[in-house]
């Protein structure tokens, strides 16, 4: 399954997050996944909730169209954002 996948208006996105790093950060390709740096750790679900906000501000949409599908205990993620209104450059490079 590729990293990226767009559904008409939404985005379907293959995470592997690295909780605890020293800043929030887009880093790229990881195997079939893209790879997320977050500062959170994960810890009582503080990651997830980062990372849905540091997605949110990175596509320029509420914090409600940032939906983590799978894997809310563990470091691979299927995150799906309804109607991005920008897409980050390090993605929208992934997708061409």
């Amino acid at each position: 399954m590729p990293a990226i996948i767009q559904q008409q208006q939404d985005l379907l996105l293959n995470l592997y997050i690295q909780p605890k790093a020293s800043r929030d950060k887009i880093i790229g390709l990881h195997g079939d996944e893209l790879k997320i740096a977050i500062t959170a750790p994960p810890i009582d679900g503080k990651a997830n909730l980062h990372l849905v906000k540091y997605l949110a501000k990175a596509f320029k949409v509420p914090k409600a169209n940032i939906e983590v599908l799978k894997g809310l205990q563990g470091r691979h993620k299927h995150v799906k954002v309804v109607s991005p209104t920008i897409i980050p450059s390090e993605i929208s490079a992934l997708m061409t």
